[in-house]
């Protein structure tokens, strides 16, 4: 090859002597990767990754395997001619000839063939089965294109020539399809990870994983600082019954916790320590049955922030790494580079004169892959995770495997998605080491669903709750209807109270019920509002306003949605709640006499059914609504009846579910259990998205009210934005100046010069943010 010859040696690199190959250019350090290097140590970080659940052997074949396109000499001139000259040159696709060979090697065991997707979707992410086929077999008939780059890799590797078949776990069943679907996900995440670990390790020495931290230490640290926080508070204030009862929940966990691993419930009522007694219950059941981390997912990335910062005084250390990984985001900052790819060529492969899009920087800061041992973070980055088809969505699945997943508020999880959870939540329970944590006040009866109705034993953390919501009932439910019933006038008679919470079904809602309030006034330092529409360092600054003046015994008026109902702490002496679904009043109620200081039938919370307000079936699910109508209201029962609850959730299911699990007439999400068994990637990563980008998006926005420093710090992150440069404060930074608006606003905005772009699908706003209520609503 006389491109190897000819490496300038006055850059201090080290020529690449005839017969040797290169995976990668020798970067700042000056020393090549060698392709044999790269190769069997991707396989090793991947077996080591997958060994957990048995499928070590397969994701070493793989991980050794994934680079074998880049033997070809067109492949290997280009890099070398790049990392000599600095110019960019092109290199032909590397993913098929892996691909090819693991093909070969998998007809002995047919089930075995789909993970040639692996190799083929290592950079572009996972293919349909239905087009993969279809290219192998392309390549079976004539494998000309991939000859030369396996011959010249097995001059290097030999083995790569071995036909014998590589084991899969004992467990897999060929015939149950969604096993083989979920297993091919857990392969491609460790090789993906395994691959980028082993190219960052080259280019930036000691960016391996690090050892894993050992959970009975953590959880000792955990109980010791808790402990001292409890004495902490006793000794500036007297403990309260209520004290007493956390306490008692807390130590019922911990005994729970040496309980097989499995699928446990936490019902607890709001206002009863869940948080603490979660993570202590996960905590030690992994210390004792030597799980490797545990995943707190929670639906609302507030709820994240406040929950981070708990876990974060508790575990981590004074001195190196942290133990805490708080991981979310709210915004798509992918979106636009896919928007842009084109139609790849044969397994994965660009278009020789195709532009390939330049990849985005910030993507990649952001496809954490979880390694730390406790992972804070969002619903719907935990469902990614599981459903998604691109690197960066998947690297860290199989992080999962071995660790305690505590599902936070899980009754927020959405009907229309249920089927494909539920079933994809049972593989890893029953294959990949996984305890699962149900949490809620309002336990929803997932057991009534087709993947969860038969083999999967579910156990309550707290033995017996009933009691526990007897006697933690703090509010008095009051309903009120008629066509009297208008928001004005229940805004008015909250007015009346000094003290006041006021829930609504949706911001333009809030934002007129704030404006009744102000009359001609244009601020109130005792009238708040709260909204998506208002970033989260605006919404924190009004939580803690309300905090404070509720404690000073000052009128306070709190109007907001229903971002309020989860996580937010507050004791308000009464609350109205615009008529829902029966979790979402009771969530509300948990912010009424919260802590039990007042008499309960002092303490009334109001469901109200505002003619002019948005009706709950635009907005919730109409099955849900339709199952609540017969059983909660005036005359019936209120929303924190437990059997009750358990009669709604089953009506509701029963609903909407189809007789099985694939049945394309359900309503739970049982067309993409049939997409999965087809193993179709892309479409049920598609189809799994939680939040509809098309219809809400995240913006950047700097408030006029922002103090001098503030305003630089938030200026200073969307300029590494869009250079091009973040670093890994960045996105934390923006997380306080993001508010939320409807894709259409954005729209509108950006036509009329109130938004510019930033990177990806991110824009900064720059049109009017009113100082109470964030951007307003479109009329």
């Amino acid at each position: 090859m006389v491109a190897e010859k000819a490496v300038d040696e006055i850059s201090g690199w080290m020529p690449v002597p005839e017969g040797r190959l290169v995976a990668h250019s020798p970067g700042r350090r000056g020393i090549w990767h060698w392709y044999e290097d790269h190769a069997r140590g991707t396989g090793e970080l991947a077996r080591r990754f997958a060994d957990p659940w048995g499928g070590g052997e397969l994701a070493y074949r793989l991980g050794r395997d994934h680079d074998t396109g880049k033997g070809a000499c067109g492949w290997q001139h280009g890099l070398i001619e790049e990392a000599t000259t600095g110019r960019k040159v092109y290199r032909p696709a590397h993913h098929a000839a892996g691909a090819f060979l693991f093909a070969q090697v998998a007809g002995q065991y047919p089930v075995l063939t789909p993970f040639a997707g692996v190799i083929e979707g290592h950079h572009s992410g996972l293919s349909p089965w239905s087009e993969l086929s279809v290219r192998l077999k392309s390549l079976m008939r004539d494998s000309k294109e991939v000859d030369e780059a396996i011959s010249r890799v097995a001059a290097v590797m030999p083995e790569i020539l071995d036909r014998t078949c590589p084991t899969v776990p004992d467990w897999l069943d060929p015939r149950n399809k969604t096993s083989v679907e979920m297993l091919v996900r857990m392969t491609y995440s460790a090789v993906v990870d395994a691959d980028r670990l082993d190219t960052a390790a080259h280019f930036q020495p000691g960016t391996l994983p690090r050892p894993d931290v050992s959970m009975p230490e953590l959880w000792e640290r955990y109980e010791t600082r808790r402990q001292e926080a409890l004495a902490e508070r006793r000794r500036l204030k007297e403990p309260s019954w209520l004290d007493g009862l956390r306490e008692d929940v807390y130590q019922e966990a911990l005994d729970t916790a040496a309980g097989e691993p499995g699928v446990y419930r936490l019902h607890l009522p709001t206002g009863a320590g869940k948080t603490f007694a979660g993570g202590g219950f996960a905590l030690r059941h992994a210390a004792l049955h030597g799980l490797r981390r545990v995943i707190v997912a929670v639906p609302f990335i507030s709820i994240t922030e406040q929950n981070a910062a708990v876990y974060r005084s508790l575990l981590d250390p004074e001195h190196g790494p942290q133990a805490v990984l708080e991981h979310h985001s709210a915004a798509n900052f992918e979106a636009s580079a896919r928007r842009t790819a084109r139609s790849s060529d044969a397994l994965g492969g660009t278009h020789r004169h195709q532009k390939r899009p330049r990849p985005n920087r910030w993507a990649k800061l952001a496809a954490e892959n979880w390694d730390a041992p406790f992972i804070v973070t969002t619903t719907v980055r935990l469902i990614e995770s599981l459903f998604g088809n691109s690197p960066s969505a998947t690297r860290r699945l199989h992080r999962i495997a071995n660790s305690v997943i505590v599902l936070d508020e899980v009754q927020a999880l959405p009907d229309t998605l249920l089927t494909p959870i539920l079933s994809g939540l049972r593989e890893l329970v029953e294959h990949y080491g996984v305890t699962l944590v149900l949490s809620s006040a309002t336990q929803p009866e997932l057991a009534a669903l087709n993947p969860w109705q038969s083999g999967l034993p579910q156990r309550d953390i707290v033995a017996n709750p009933a009691p526990l919501f007897q006697r933690l009932r703090r509010v008095r439910y009051n309903w009120r209807t008629g066509s009297e019933v208008t928001l004005r006038s229940i805004a008015t008679e909250a007015a009346t109270h000094g003290q006041a919470l006021m829930v609504v079904n949706g911001t333009k809602d809030a934002s007129h019920v704030h404006r009744v309030w102000l009359g001609d006034r244009e601020e109130n330092p005792g009238t708040l509002h709260l909204s998506t529409r208002m970033t989260g360092g605006h919404r924190r600054e009004i939580i803690q306003a309300a905090k404070q003046r509720l404690d000073a015994g000052l009128d306070t008026l709190l109007v907001s949605t229903s971002l309020i109902e989860a996580g937010v702490d507050l004791d308000f002496p009464r609350g109205y709640r615009a008529r829902s679904l029966p979790e979402s009043e009771q969530q509300a109620a948990g912010r009424i006499n919260r802590e039990g200081h007042r008499p309960t039938e002092d303490s009334i919370m109001t469901v109200f059914e505002p003619r002019d307000g948005l009706q709950p079936q635009v907005i919730y699910n109409r099955c849900g609504i339709a199952a609540a109508s017969r059983r909660f209201g005036k005359g019936l029962a209120d929303p924190d009846d437990l059997n009750t609850l358990r009669s709604y959730y089953q009506h509701r299911y029963r609903l909407q579910a189809g007789r099985s699990s694939t049945d394309p007439n359900g309503a739970t999400g049982e067309v993409i259990e049939v997409l999965r068994e087809k193993l179709d990637y892309p479409e049920t990563a598609r189809r799994m998205r939680m939040i509809d980008n098309e219809h809400s998006v995240a913006v950047v926005v700097i408030r006029p009210q922002l103090d001098q420093h503030d305003r630089q710090v938030a200026q200073d992150a969307i300029a590494q934005l869009c250079g091009g440069l973040p670093n890994p404060e960045t996105y934390r930074v923006l997380q306080d100046h993001m508010a939320s608006i409807p894709q259409r606003e954005l729209e509108t905005a950006i036509n009329i010069g109130h938004a510019a772009e930033v990177t990806g699908d991110l824009f900064e706003w720059t049109g009017p943010y009113h100082p109470q209520r964030g951007i307003e609503p479109a009329p």
